[in-house]
């Protein structure tokens, strides 16, 4: 009997030990939600254009309860579903999106690829960062973060650069990022990166070709549900004053309207939509240099082949020597411009240009071989019979 009242005893503190942990658990939510919902309300105090020690405070607290692997539209639709009456929706986070292309590096016709330095902007809009105690007014405040440990606690987009071979962030002589929260939790998010992208080059006008070559960005994980990229409404494209590049002029470039691509992560995954974004590259390829290069010294050695049409036609040696060591000349030259180019299977302009001039060589060797032979011909027609010893006996008989 005793054993039976310790066990509804047992049983009664379970019970209410359990109510105790939820109803703690259930004020702590209610407390977390309202501040949440703190964070939009209007500023209470005196306008500031400077970060202040509240401004930063502000930042430390909110941080406590950030939640960076939710993304500011998950935020919303968080509270829209436990306050159907929350003013703002939820659901896709848009990303506005500035390119700052700094300088072009080398473009390699081997490797089909080249290299830019750019800045790229992203920002958006996060209303966690949307608080009353924040000291701003709508014009001039904003609070610049450089510090690695804060901006890798606060949400970012997911963006990467599909067709790039390699990528490296700029260090020097501190991390090249800024982080900037701006009035109503806008998010201005700045990186300086030294890309190396592809660009399949069609080579068959080379070197009086123009090339098409794009900068493209994708959410790597993110659909479009969640993360949608777009272009800044008001200068999504620009350019660094004096950019140059060494052996391209760049014509025309172009920003195209957000697009939408179908990947799958995963070995027999589902595919997902993603927003994605890129940019048109018209490049010319600079022709002095391959003028000066390719063309001059081929066209010069062909005319010094010419030479061996004055030699004396008896001048064997020379007349050889000169032709084939032209020819190997031309033939090297070639098997050099090919060298510094990707392997096609079609025909470029420059293998028609060194095809012909190593025809014109061989021809003038081939001139020199016609030309000897019918001088040889004609000189034993023109050379005189021998008197046989007969004939002379019977002249003097």
């Amino acid at each position: 009997m005793n054993v039976t009242r310790w066990n509804m005893l047992a049983n009664w503190c379970a019970i209410f030990v359990l109510g105790l942990v939820q109803g703690l658990l259930v004020l702590c939510q209610r407390e977390k939600i309202v501040r949440q919902r703190r964070f939009l309300e209007p500023p209470t105090e005196a306008p500031s254009s400077h970060p202040s020690p509240s401004a930063v405070s502000f930042l430390d607290d909110l941080l406590e309860d950030y939640d960076r692997r939710v993304t500011p539209g998950e935020f919303l639709s968080h509270l829209r579903e436990l306050d159907p009456d929350f003013p703002f929706a939820g659901g896709t986070t848009h990303v506005n999106v500035e390119l700052l292309i700094r300088s072009f590096g080398a473009v390699n016709a081997d490797t089909m690829d080249y290299d830019a330095e750019l800045y790229l902007r992203q920002s958006w809009d996060d209303f966690r960062f949307h608080r009353g105690q924040l000291p701003h007014d709508h014009n001039n405040f904003h609070l610049d973060l450089n510090d690695a440990d804060i901006i890798k606690a606060v949400w970012k987009p997911d963006t990467y650069f599909p067709n790039a071979k390699q990528g490296e962030f700029h260090y020097v002589a501190v991390p090249n990022v800024l982080l900037r929260i701006g009035p109503k939790g806008r998010v201005l998010y700045v990186l300086r990166l030294k890309l190396r992208f592809s660009c399949m080059m069609d080579l068959t006008s080379y070197p009086l070709d123009t090339q098409e070559c794009y900068i493209e960005l994708a959410s790597f994980a993110r659909t479009k549900n969640d993360v949608l990229l777009r272009w800044n409404d008001t200068k999504p494209l620009s350019f660094n004053h004096g950019i140059r590049m060494a052996n391209f002029k760049l014509e025309h470039a172009q920003y195209l309207d957000a697009c939408v691509r179908t990947t799958t992560l995963l070995h027999n995954a589902p595919e997902h939509e993603r927003s994605c974004l890129s940019v048109r590259l018209s490049l010319r390829r600079a022709f002095g240099h391959h003028l000066v290069q390719s063309y001059l010294p081929s066209l010069l050695i062909v005319v010094i082949s010419w030479v061996s049409f004055w030699l004396d036609v008896d001048a064997i040696p020379a007349r050889v020597t000169l032709g084939v060591t032209t020819l190997l000349t031309i033939s090297a030259e070639s098997t050099d411009k090919q060298a510094a180019l990707a392997p096609v299977s079609y025909v470029k302009a420059l293998d028609i240009w060194m095809a012909a001039c190593t025809m014109f060589v061989f021809c003038a060797l081939l001139e020199f071989t016609a030309v000897s032979y019918l001088a040889r011909l004609r000189s034993r027609e023109e050379r005189p019979s021998p008197i046989v010893p007969d004939d002379v006996a019977h002249f003097t008989g």
